[in-house]
């Protein structure tokens, strides 16, 4: 959830950039605080190699390292990805054609470095150790920090505005102010800009929803005498494009509540799926045993053929079909990506049901005779999910957002996988509550004796009937709607100096 405080700073008050380079170096401290935690003798967990109670001292710089990096993670994120995003312009065909590939390019970047994560480093804990891990991370964020400030003299940038969140409190207050107003015949006598500041901001056409916040852009008879202040009064009248971009954050609350049983399924892979692999055989290549941790990969494997297959076949066949640039719509993405997580529960607990078995027939040996690569499919097919869902969440959140807030419509797409989590813990306590109740929880000491079959079963179910919801939510949506003009989207520049844009 961090990412919203840092996407909020960001386009507030520092800049992406500035915010980006920050919190690389606050990550790069945690992760150099972590690998003293494990290489300074004063700070190692014991003195022994197998410690039955860690050091205090050792406890304390342990979390005070990954806090660190929890909250460089808040502003890395969003800020770099939105940066990133920022570089190609909205207004020239050619440029927001490639922008619209930039967010399956970064999440596959993305899946090649999960890939590495999982593979690479969990080997190298596992067989040299966790200090030999931590430095080679520290060493790669180094790196990078290093390759993103090379690029300085060529990024565009955008300016830092100001607080997001103050327009939007005063379009609510303006409209409550001028609840008892008609409204006016025509549309076009709400208030916009003056044609001489067009320039330099996009503008939002009008819509009809939430016509409520229309009367924060109304100059009725009294005021019309006092125009003038009134137009230097944000407080008392709002533009159109005002009105608009509350009218975006306001039917993004639907959308953000109907993907979290998607982010629901998502949190089981890092999970309850992993807790599944160290139950079985996982033997393969002549006898090379694959760590738990490393059966992930399958889920980035998955998401790098879906991300391809999307972007390379998928949307140029679909641009000539459907005529839409995108090829598909963000929603309908998203909402495709959503029937793959209910095809995975459903595989989930099949296999899971398929494991219990073997282990009712042979309680002493349990599932170790079953091979770790029956849950590919699942991992897999999760993987091509978040191929459609995720990445269309991540170009949601960032497009459908106003212009000053771009980081924290990334931030926007993160809490879904935060809150997703907590939900997630929140459902399980629920469901082993209520099932203990009943004579058995679902939820045993060990998995052997647990019903994970159950509890994917009711996911499937839940995200089957929430999808449901969604497609009704997307189908009343209405996107974001600029009126094109040769300004640059990002009020981007070359060149200046960073401290005059932040």
């Amino acid at each position: 959830m961090m990412p919203l405080l840092g996407g909020f700073l960001a386009d507030a008050y520092l800049g992406q950039f500035s915010t980006v380079l920050a919190s690389s170096i606050v990550y790069l401290l945690g992760l150099l605080l972590l690998t003293m935690s494990r290489l300074v003798p004063g700070l190692k967990p014991c003195d022994s190699g197998l410690c039955h109670e860690p050091y205090k001292v050792h406890e304390v710089v342990f979390f005070i390292a990954v806090y660190l990096i929890s909250i460089a993670t808040g502003g890395h994120k969003p800020s770099l990805e939105s940066f990133g995003a920022n570089q190609f312009d909205d207004d020239h065909p050619e440029e927001r054609k490639k922008k619209m590939s930039f967010f399956n390019w970064w999440n596959s970047g993305l899946c090649c470095g999960l890939l590495l994560g999982v593979t690479v480093i969990v080997y190298i804990q596992d067989q040299v150790s966790w200090a030999a891990a931590d430095i080679t991370l520290s060493a790669v964020m180094a790196s990078t920090i290093a390759i993103f400030c090379m690029g300085r003299p060529f990024y565009r940038y955008r300016k830092a505005t100001g607080s997001p969140l103050t327009p939007m409190l005063q379009v609510i207050v303006a409209a409550i102010a001028k609840r008892n107003v008609p409204y006016p015949s025509d549309p076009d006598q709400l208030y916009e800009v003056p044609e001489s500041d067009k320039t330099r901001m996009r503008l939002l056409f009008h819509t009809d929803k939430l016509k409520f916040l229309d009367k924060a852009a109304i100059i009725d008879d009294k005021q019309n005498k006092e125009e003038e202040k009134l137009k230097n009064n944000p407080w008392r009248l709002a533009t159109v494009t005002r009105v608009e971009e509350m009218k975006l954050i306001l039917n993004m609350i639907p959308i953000w509540l109907t993907t979290l049983p998607f982010g629901i399924c998502v949190a089981q892979t890092a999970t309850f799926f992993i807790k599944q692999s160290t139950t079985m055989n996982r033997k393969v290549f002549h006898n090379f045993i694959i760590p738990p941790a490393s059966v992930f990969a399958l889920a980035a494997i998955g998401t790098i053929i879906s991300i391809t297959f999307y972007d390379r076949l998928l949307v140029p066949f679909l641009r000539k079909v459907t005529g839409n640039e995108r090829g598909l719509k963000i929603l309908q993405r998203i909402g495709f990506g959503m029937i793959f997580s209910t095809i995975t529960m459903v595989i989930a607990a099949l296999v899971e049901r398929k494991r219990l078995n073997i282990v009712e027939k042979n309680p002493l040996e349990g599932s170790i005779s079953m091979s770790v690569l029956w849950l590919a499919p699942q991992f897999l097919i999760i993987g091509i999910g978040d191929g459609f869902t995720l990445v269309g969440l991540q170009e949601y959140f960032y497009d459908q957002v106003p212009d000053s807030m771009r980081s924290l419509g990334i931030a926007f797409y993160l809490s879904v996988i935060g809150a997703a989590n907590f939900l997630s813990s929140l459902l399980i306590t629920l469901v082993d509550h209520i099932t203990e109740k009943g004579g058995k929880s679902w939820f045993g000491k060990d998995l052997n004796s647990s019903r994970l079959d159950y509890f994917y079963g009711l996911l499937a179910v839940i995200t089957m009937a929430n999808l449901g919801v969604y497609v009704f939510v997307a189908r009343k949506y209405s996107y974001k709607n600029v009126q094109r003009t040769t300004m640059a989207v990002a009020d981007c520049c070359k060149g200046d100096s960073i401290e005059a844009m932040a």
